[in-house]
């Protein structure tokens, strides 16, 4: 395959092995993935000071509600020689993900990406997929992509939800580090994978850094956000989300959100009939 369609799809996770549904638990209303000790027979009490910690939750984890988001981006990959991409990028709360990326003038690819799987069209190359989440996962060499993760992705939100009794939570001049002191189990259908996580926040419990590191490979995945930006309703989103993908080989993406609306919109999708599909092995 070209590299339209991984490029959009990456861009959309903003990227990602194995998982035809999800079967991990949500947690609360905001649906972040649940991950859980890995030696479940020795539980660790992280904390002491419990009031801090739940108004610290509750900061990273309940955010304003939005219904519609269209977002403006240029996209820099390191694996294309063309960028940076155009990209409009379309989220409808619980819905759908929407985008469509330009080089120059020439509309490039669009894809549509609901809770049940995902569709893309590369106009440059004639091809086209339709596949659950597998595809995704596997680009990031990960096993936890689903819709909400994806779409919690793109908008900054904390799309896991660490055990209070196996974290670790400090504070310093630049915000909050919540860091796993046990290795923290992310079980699919058929995939059962162990990562060290740590992840970073402003004072302001913006989501600056995500590490998730495999700890049985060299596998890692970060998700570096900046310039965070205020709406009404408390709303805020980053204006820049830089995702970098380490294994065997090291590539990285890099996202600049120029504009942000929050009206509703067409979300047009259709495949030509002299288009090939590719399918996914």
């Amino acid at each position: 395959m070209k590299k339209w369609i991984p490029l959009l799809l990456a861009t959309l996770v903003v990227i990602s092995c194995k998982t035809k549904k999800n079967a991990m638990q949500n947690a609360s209303e905001n649906d972040s993935i649940i991950v859980e000790n890995s030696d479940s027979k020795n539980p660790i009490d992280a904390g002491k000071n419990i009031s801090d910690r739940l108004s610290f939750y509750e900061n990273i984890y309940i955010h304003p509600k939005f219904e519609n988001i269209k977002i403006s981006s240029k996209i820099t990959a390191d694996n294309i020689r063309v960028s940076p991409l155009d990209a409009t990028i379309y989220i409808e709360s619980d819905k759908k993900i929407w985008s469509n990326i330009n080089f120059l003038f020439f509309n490039a690819a669009r894809a549509i990406i609901t809770p049940e799987g995902i569709k893309a069209v590369d106009k440059y190359n004639k091809n086209y997929i339709d596949s659950d989440f597998e595809y995704l996962n596997n680009l990031l060499n990960i096993n936890f992509i689903d819709y909400k993760t994806l779409e919690k992705i793109l908008t900054g939100r904390t799309f896991l939800a660490v055990s209070d009794r196996n974290s670790r939570i400090t504070k310093n001049m630049e915000g909050y580090q919540l860091a796993s002191i046990v290795n923290q189990k992310i079980v699919t259908n058929d995939l059962e994978r162990e990562y060290k996580i740590n992840m970073r926040y402003s004072n302001d419990y913006d989501l600056i850094y995500v590490k998730l590191q495999d700890v049985k490979t060299d596998d890692a995945v970060e998700i570096v956000y900046d310039q965070w930006e205020s709406f009404e309703n408390n709303l805020r989103l980053p204006q820049s989300v830089k995702i970098i993908i380490k294994g065997s080989k090291t590539s990285q993406i890099l996202l600049e959100n120029t504009k942000f609306g929050f009206n509703k919109m067409e979300t047009p999708y259709s495949v030509p009939a002299n288009y090939k599909k590719i399918e996914i092995k």
